[in-house]
Parts: C-alpha cells; structure tokens; sequence
C-alpha cells in the first residue's frame, strides 16, 4: 500500500466514526495544552524572578546581619540572628574596600503616612542618597535625597507613584509637608512608577534618610546593606573584602552574611528550573492517560471493521501492511490532537500574559517540542496492539464476522 494509499485509509477510518475520532483527539489535546501551560507558568515564574533580581541593579552585593550556617545562599538567609548590630558606621567602613564603587546602607519598617486628612500605612525605607545609583531606580519628580552626613539626616522625604495619587491627587506634591510616622517630612521627590520588586513595591513605598528612620523605628541596626562593586570582575573580591572588613571591626566576629547577586540568581534559576520540570511530568501523566484511550478506541475500531480487514487481506494486502495502516491511523489522531493542544496552551498563556502583564507565561521551546513528540509517540506505542491484532486476523473469519 502506498503512502498516500495509507494516509487515505486512515483518513477515511477517523471520518467513518466522527464521535469516536473527536473525543480521542481531544483527550490528547488536552494532555498537550496542560504541558504547554503548566511550562508556561513554571518558566514564567522562573523569568519573573530573574527579572526582579536584575532590577536590583547591576554587579550587586548585598550584606545581611547575621552569619549563615550553609554553603550557599538559600531564602532562608533573608531572616537571620545576629550576636551584633550592623551599623551605619560599618556600612561607611565598607567604602574603604577597593572593589567597592558605592553601596547604600537600608533601614526597613512600616508606619503611617498622612496629609490633608488623608492617611495610609505604608513601607518606610530608610537610606542615603547612594540609593538611587545602586538600584537603578528613577524619578518621576524632583529630585532623590540630599547627600550629606549619614549619621543625621533631613527631614525630606521621596515618595512612591501611588502615594502621591492617593494624598494628593490632582494637586501638586513636591514640596508639601507630610507626616509620617510622629515625625514631619518635606516631599522632595516622587518615584517613577515601576511596581513590585522582591516583595518592596516602590510605588507604595516611602524613602526617608537612613539615620531618621532609625530614630523612628527605635533601633540601630541595619536591614541590609546594598553594595555595588566596581565591575563584574570585582563582586566576588568586593565579597572577600566586605567580609574582612567587617570582621575586624566586629572584633574578629564572622557574623554578617554577604551574598551575590549572581548566587541568589543561580538559587532561584535552579529551583524554578527544577519546579519547571516537575510541573511538566504531572502534566505528561494525562498524555498517557489520552495514550491509553488511543488503544482502546483503536481496539474498538478493530472490531468493529473486521469484514473490512478480511476483505483487504483476501485482496492479497499483507499482515504487515494492515499492521501500518492502523499505525498509520493512530499516529494521524496522535498528531491532530497535538496540534489542537498546543494551540490551545499557546492561547492559554496568552490569555495568563493579557491577565498578568508582568508576568512572562512564555512556553519554553523544549517544552512545546516534547509535548508534541511525547503525544505522538505515546499514540504510536499505544496503537502497536489493536495493529498487531488486526494484522494477526484471518480473513476468512473475518469476512464472516467470526
């Protein structure tokens, strides 16, 4: 039997029973559609961090109090114990390092901002002016705060997006007296809007200088300390540096931990790497559950054209072509239903991606190309036995429906 021969038959044998052709192409359809999507969420979110990560600034340092006990950065990291305070002085210490080119010292509390009769809580940042430089951050308005003594600081204030629209509207914010906390602010500057960045939304979040916050949450100790190195090449002597330096002046005490930039992205990429996978083989369960209703119907099929089978046996086609033209068959529904699924998944991330802006939902390549090879070879391998049994009938019983 030729080719086209083949690829006819099988066609005509799905037409022939349309219910029976439909609800096999899109139990495999489904399979596809939940590889694509669930693959889209799990690099999506994997992408989604890497971006916020990379928003932090570029050849990024972060130095926390306390001294972790692993090998490596893990989340866990992010809330530590320290035997002592990391200090606005020790982050001026940390400028003395070589690698160093500026870095910004970050005090973190939440407290109430209100104007006019207006209030709201919101997250007070507490920095220096170096700030805006090592996050890459930019303003909308004004300007950021004043360099000047880090140990003191005035009272002014930078406001995110959203704040200024909530307390002042249509009105005009720069230069207005807001108070925050029992403390009064002069506003100086309005962030651009740019939205959540690593669970600090800058449009929600108020930037005062460092030593006022201080006085305001009652305490000395630092959240974290941001340093940008001089280069790529330099972050990791900038690490050893700032390792050294601190443990000097904390009387030979290891009780910072400093990290990377390029270590929590690695952390994180490997992580959701790894949850990417996993997502996509819960997925290609339901390819081999559509794999075996490929086999059952193909079964029925077999059955059901027996006078058929013994007719093209006795006009001479052999075992092993009825045994292709039936594996042709499966393969056909195979690779329709894969093609519907993978559309299907492509319009359901769309449909994430046009719900959630920020969030890539991208299918990866690999991906989309294994769901389609895993659903067609899953339709091949199933649709062996009803071929093999088809092609193992004799035609005389056949064609008299025994």
């Amino acid at each position: 039997m030729r080719l086209p021969d083949l690829i006819r038959f099988a066609r005509d044998a799905a037409g022939g029973a349309p219910l029976r052709t439909g609800l096999l192409v899109l139990a495999m359809s489904i399979g596809v559609a939940a590889v694509v999507i669930l693959t889209a969420l799990g690099d999506g979110a994997r992408r989604y961090v890497m971006n916020e990560f990379s928003s932090l600034g570029s050849n990024l340092v972060i130095v926390l109090p306390g001294r972790s006990q692993t090998g490596g950065f893990n989340p866990g990291n992010a809330v530590t114990s320290t035997p002592r305070d990391l200090t606005i002085a020790d982050a001026q210490a940390l400028l003395r390092a070589p690698a160093v080119r500026r870095l910004a010292p970050l005090v973190v509390g939440t407290s109430e901002i209100s104007f006019g009769g207006r209030l709201r809580q919101v997250m007070v940042a507490g920095t220096t002016a170096e700030y805006i430089e090592v996050r890459s951050l930019k303003l909308a308005q004004g300007r950021f705060l004043a360099h000047g003594d880090w140990g003191r600081g005035v009272a002014e204030a930078v406001i995110g997006a959203r704040i200024r629209d909530e307390l002042f509207g249509v009105e005009p914010a720069l230069g207005r007296l807001v108070r925050i906390g029992d403390r009064r602010f002069r506003v100086v500057g309005v962030m651009a809007a740019s939205g959540q960045g690593l669970g600090m939304n800058t449009d929600e979040l108020v930037i005062v200088p460092a030593a006022l916050a201080q006085a305001m949450f009652n305490t000395n100790t630092l959240f974290r300390i941001l340093v940008e190195a001089t280069g790529r090449e330099a972050i990791e002597p900038a690490k050893r540096q700032i390792a050294e330096i601190v443990r000097l002046r904390h009387d030979g005490e290891e009780d910072v931990t400093v990290i990377t930039q390029d270590a929590v992205l690695a952390t994180f990429d490997r992580l959701l790497g790894t949850l990417t996978l996993g997502v996509a083989g819960i997925a290609a369960i339901s390819l081999a559950v559509a794999g075996i209703l490929v086999m059952n119907v193909m079964l029925v099929s077999v059955t059901q054209r027996t006078a058929e089978i013994g007719l093209l046996k006795a006009l001479g086609a052999s075992a092993g072509t009825i045994r292709t033209a039936f594996l042709a068959e499966a393969a056909m529904l195979s690779l329709a239903g894969a093609l519907l699924g993978y559309g299907l998944g492509q319009a359901g991330a769309a449909i994430i991606r046009q719900l959630y802006p920020a969030f890539p939902a991208w299918p990866p390549d690999w991906a989309v190309i294994a769901g389609l090879a895993t659903a067609l070879l899953t339709g091949i391998l199933f649709g062996v036995l009803p071929a093999r049994r088809a092609a193992r009938l004799d035609p005389v019983q056949a064609l008299s429906r025994r």
